[in-house]
């Protein structure tokens, strides 16, 4: 029973650690390349030459970029959208309040 709870955090912890370095833009492409490397490359965890075993930690993988992946970029677009719908034709500029100009105006009331 220890056993298996250990594998459980192990899996836990290579998951969440998977899941941030996916979610970091610096080692996004990083990873992504290097678990297509895994998928295509014959020699891991479970070889391939397993007819059933070798398939299954490949589908695992596979399955777990294409859902961090996919979530990604629903969450790029979902941004995109929200930004095109608040501003449709304007890009978004911020006035510092520093570079407004004042102008000061003597006025007389003429009766």
């Amino acid at each position: 029973m220890r056993k298996q709870q250990k594998n459980n955090k192990l899996s836990a912890v290579l998951h969440n650690w998977y899941r941030k370095a996916l979610k970091h833009s610096k080692y996004r492409w990083v990873v992504i390349l290097g678990t297509l490397f895994y998928l295509v490359n014959p020699f891991d965890v479970s070889p391939d030459m397993i007819p059933v075993l070798g398939w299954i930690d490949d589908g695992l993988i596979a399955s777990l970029l294409i859902t961090e992946v996919s979530q990604i970029v629903a969450k790029e677009l979902k941004r995109k959208q929200r930004f095109n719908v608040a501003n449709p034709t304007e890009v978004e500029t911020v006035i510092e309040p520093d570079s407004i100009k004042t102008i000061n105006v003597n006025a007389v009331s003429v009766n």
